[in-house]
């Protein structure tokens, strides 16, 4: 059923797999591979939420829209990505940037992400509300600026999650990772993945249902809070991906024990690095060269590695871990790195 649903390509082709080879080697335990949407795509960094507007841009181009309207953190990964498709595609983008991280550094409105979205014409602004995954007022009122102004505005919202089809984008990456399987002769049993807004995990959920029907082979998917709303989180992503498997015509309700998310690394506060979030991302640059940043993929990787030193993640197996890009950020928090500090 996926491939009946059209998909405006953004990406270089499937994201390469990188055996981590040292950092398998310093966990002792299973082998760990990273699937890099950090490098699939030539769009200002690219990022997991390409992946997603693959399969929103032919609903943006059939409407007739002329900006394209999201939201997100001063240090959004997603509105940079919007921003880009919004230049590739020659229209205009309206981003409303909360302040959803209580990172007082003086640059971070100015830097990163955001200052990519500023470079690439985005009408980026800044809004004083705090964190929340659902639908934001800010947003709303963005909406209606733009057709108050004679635009035609297309919605997207924070991370394209709550879109109809922005789960589509990963439950396509679960066929590419099988096909990947084949042509590298490899099996990954499990995998692990950052989950805030939650239609990169949710899609990924609905794909690998969708492969186990037709294989009849199980595996995990595991996601790693990152929102540090866990309730909220893990009741989105089971709403969406049971949208998603509907909308792929699973034929089936999503069992529970296929919806995963884990709590322990998200610390107290969205966005804010903890200890495990620092000592995972020393790991992943000190042994592989693999940058991941404060606010995502250090805690996902976190995840990772505890769950593979406390045998979570058996020695037998082969683990997947989904590197979703995010490293513009890093810039914003320059300061943990200061060697004066």
């Amino acid at each position: 059923m996926l491939h009946e649903f059209p998909r405006y390509p953004l990406t270089f082709g499937p994201s390469p797999l990188q055996h981590l080879k040292r950092l398998t080697q310093y966990l002792g335990g299973a082998q760990v591979w990273a699937k890099r949407e950090d490098v699939s795509s030539g769009l200002a960094f690219g990022g997991n939420k390409v992946r997603k507007l693959e399969y929103i841009v032919p609903d943006i181009l059939a409407s007739g829209a002329d900006t394209l309207v999201s939201i997100g953190g001063y240090q959004s990964n997603h509105t940079r990505q919007v921003a880009a498709v919004a230049a590739h595609l020659g229209l205009k983008a309206r981003l409303v940037q909360e302040k959803w991280v209580p990172w007082e550094d003086p640059t971070n409105d100015q830097v990163g992400n955001i200052l990519l979205s500023r470079m690439m014409g985005a009408d980026s602004r800044l809004d004083a509300a705090g964190f929340d995954i659902g639908i934001r007022d800010s947003w709303k009122q963005a909406l209606a600026e733009v057709e108050a102004a004679g635009g035609t505005p297309y919605p997207i919202p924070a991370g394209a999650s709550e879109h109809p089809l922005g789960g589509l984008g990963f439950a396509n990456w679960a066929f590419e990772v099988a096909e990947q399987e084949k042509q590298l002769g490899v099996f990954f049993d499990t995998i692990v993945v950052c989950t805030v807004t939650g239609s990169t995990h949710a899609g990924m959920i609905a794909g690998f249902a969708a492969l186990e029907d037709l294989t009849g082979v199980r595996r995990r998917v595991i996601g790693i809070d990152a929102s540090a709303t866990l309730e909220q989180t893990r009741d989105q992503v089971a709403r969406i991906a049971r949208n998603t498997a509907a909308l792929i015509e699973l034929g089936r309700d999503l069992r529970d024990d296929e919806i995963q998310v884990l709590e322990g690394w998200a610390g107290d506060l969205y966005g804010v690095p903890v200890a495990s979030t620092m000592d995972a991302m020393a790991l992943g640059a000190q042994l592989e060269a693999m940058i991941t940043d404060p606010v995502y993929e250090g805690k996902s990787l976190a995840g990772l590695i505890d769950l593979v030193k406390t045998g979570d993640i058996g020695k037998d197996s082969t683990v997947l871990y989904a590197h979703l890009g995010g490293q513009p950020a890093i810039n914003a928090y320059h300061s943990l790195w200061d060697p004066a500090a």
